[in-house]
């Protein structure tokens, strides 16, 4: 079996804590990416991952941003990232982050992890190469049938190009400034009858992609949250757990209301891309606004992101 069988919800994998690591190697990857292997500070195994996972990285200031790792899951020492400068957190990671600091990490979490299937076409844009990168590896080692189309803006701003290099023509690097953007029709007209299509990358890529493959075949991550829109009413939510009921008004996210009724709820991006703060829903009907659930798990409504997700109607129930 190449990867996990989906078993009717969430394919999750969680440490379920902290995990205090030390930064043994630094190095760049390409213009704009640098790759950290991380160890655990106390010399011990790191807890387990498979292909698609990601961990929560936590600045010295409290700001948390999430990583994929990129490295081998047999390795039960070393975490490996990649991360493109962009934005404050991973501006951090390029100029200030050392060998030898010690890091707090959250995770491994996995809301793209690479389901069993015969066949497999990979799409990475930029820094997306990441999550992949786990999953062609997987496939190769299983002998499934893959291909990965690999674009970026120019081919010096390309990580892994060197890793990628060892499996010949199943990997096609497209950088833009010499191919143009990839023909997605081309490339989606070829796909035979059970091939699972993972694509992470920017958001138009995402979106285009989308438009173009049937729901039930695409797998897709985001590095940032899906446009979305929707009425923004005041509504009831009742936790079930806590045997509490809070009034979540517009303007305010169900997440921030039960924490300022003082329930500790586990959360990271606060956007809907991580699904850290993914909780059942016991009765209700969720307006989902998060860029994790697939299709499928937004009909069935067993599961919401209280970051950034509301409800359709006046109430909603969760296991809180």
């Amino acid at each position: 079996m190449v990867g996990a069988p989906r078993r009717g919800g969430r394919v999750t994998e969680e440490s379920g804590g902290e995990t205090e690591v030390v930064v043994r190697e630094k190095a760049d990857l390409a213009e704009g990416v640098v790759g950290l292997a991380l160890g655990a500070a106390d010399g011990g195994v790191l807890p387990s991952w498979r292909p698609g996972a990601h961990v929560d990285l936590v600045m010295p200031d409290g700001l948390v941003r999430q990583y994929s790792l990129c490295g081998d899951p047999a390795d039960d020492r070393t975490w490996r990232l990649g991360v493109l400068k962009e934005g404050p957190g991973s501006t951090f990671v390029h100029e200030r982050v050392n060998v030898g600091d010690r890091l707090v990490t959250r995770g491994p979490r996995n809301h793209f992890a690479l389901e069993d299937a015969p066949g497999y076409l990979f799409l990475a844009g930029g820094i997306g190469i990441t999550p992949i990168l786990p999953m062609v590896a997987a496939a190769e080692a299983a002998g499934a049938d893959w291909r990965l189309v690999y674009g970026g803006r120019r081919r010096a701003a390309m990580a892994f190009l060197d890793d990628l290099g060892r499996y010949g023509e199943r990997v096609e690097v497209r950088p833009q400034d010499e191919y143009g953007l990839p023909d997605l029709d081309a490339v989606l007209s070829e796909l035979k009858e059970g091939t699972l299509v993972y694509c992470c990358g920017p958001e138009p890529m995402l979106a285009a992609v989308e438009e173009r493959c049937a729901r039930g075949e695409l797998r897709t991550e985001r590095f940032a949250p899906k446009p979305v829109s929707g009425p923004d009413e005041a509504f009831e939510v009742e936790l079930a757990l806590s045997g509490r009921t809070v009034k979540v008004e517009a303007g305010r996210s169900i997440l921030e209301t039960v924490e300022e009724a003082g329930v500790a709820v586990l959360s990271s991006c606060r956007e809907g891309t991580c699904g850290t703060c993914e909780t059942p829903v016991l009765d209700g009907e969720p307006d989902h606004r998060d860029s994790v659930l697939t299709d499928e798990e937004r009909a069935d409504g067993g599961f919401m992101m209280i970051c950034v997700s509301r409800a359709r109607g006046t109430r909603l129930v969760l296991e809180l």
